[in-house]
């Protein structure tokens, strides 16, 4: 178990890193884009770029967010149960979130393979939009994997 929580850890952690540089380049070419405007030399694409690189961000984010428990808990009711019923809602919940999350990277492969088959690209930068859907699909495979994990250890969610 302890190499499957590791290996959950690396991926989650390295699409952490992506999200991170998506978001620095993202801000850094909206900034640019910007004061090049000033300059009336805008930068072509800048707008779907930033869109994509935003669906990157989010995807890529949420399983180093899972893994570090990041994210936002309303426990204030569950918190009064006995322990007993807190590790059984927070078991059901996990493996409800394993199912949601892998019936999303599912779909979103199906989606890239439609993409991909169609051609589909942005309109200025005729870059394609399947690469995206597949990554974000991915990121759901190793957000399933986090939770899997975090099942089987029991880890109460504590912000």
């Amino acid at each position: 178990m302890r190499a499957i929580s590791a290996l959950a850890t690396v991926l989650a952690r390295f699409m952490g890193v992506i999200a991170g540089i998506a978001l620095s380049i993202s801000l850094t070419l909206t900034v640019a884009d910007v004061i090049l405007r000033i300059f009336k030399r805008p930068i072509p694409g800048t707008y779907e770029l930033v869109s994509l690189l935003g669906a990157v961000v989010i995807g890529f984010a949420i399983p180093w967010t899972s893994r570090v428990q990041g994210h936002v808990l309303m426990d204030f009711i569950t918190a009064k149960l006995p322990g007993g019923w807190q590790r059984l809602l927070h078991a059901i919940t996990r493996v409800l979130a394993v199912a949601l999350f892998a019936i999303i990277a599912w779909n979103l492969w199906i989606v890239g393979n439609d993409l991909r088959r169609s051609g589909e690209v942005t309109d200025t930068l005729h870059f394609p939009f399947y690469p995206v859907a597949y990554g974000i699909a991915v990121c759901c495979v190793v957000e399933c994997l986090v939770l899997f994990v975090e099942l089987i250890q029991g880890r109460e969610g504590t912000s």
